[in-house]
């Protein structure tokens, strides 16, 4: 599951690093995306330096829960404004759901405060003479 984790978990932040690279380097794609977006371009690089800071934090073990609660904000952000649009923000979604799947995979701690049990499956669920 560890390993299984970590790969899922490379996966967003892959995308991130990538998305504040572009931010820090401003090519022309990156200027007429923000642009279209609404966003002064000015806002690039605190953006950019916002989103690297959120999954170093989200990289560090002892602070992973608390990087995946910033980049959920983060990512919420991009939600809205390409929900504001009318354009589809399933990327941001995704990239929202495989942090914290990656995280439940690695983390033994958040598996146990998120449980999935198979009781549950069986039509059990809300009935505590099952536990």
């Amino acid at each position: 599951m560890l390993w299984a984790g970590r790969i899922v978990s490379a996966l967003p932040v892959l995308l991130l690093f990538f998305s504040a690279m572009g931010k820090f380097l401003k090519p022309p794609e990156v200027v007429t995306v923000f642009a279209h977006l609404g966003w002064p371009e000015r806002y690039a690089l605190p953006l950019g330096i916002l989103e690297l800071a959120c999954t170093a934090v989200y990289l560090i073990p002892r602070t992973s829960v608390l990087g995946a609660i910033l980049l959920t904000g983060y990512l919420g952000g991009a939600i809205a404004t390409h929900a504001r649009l009318g354009e589809a923000f399933i990327i941001p979604v995704a990239a929202g759901v495989l942090v914290w799947l990656g995280l439940f995979l690695r983390d033994p701690v958040l598996r146990r405060l998120i449980p999935f049990r198979s009781d549950r499956l069986n039509g059990s669920i809300g009935h505590a003479s099952t536990r």
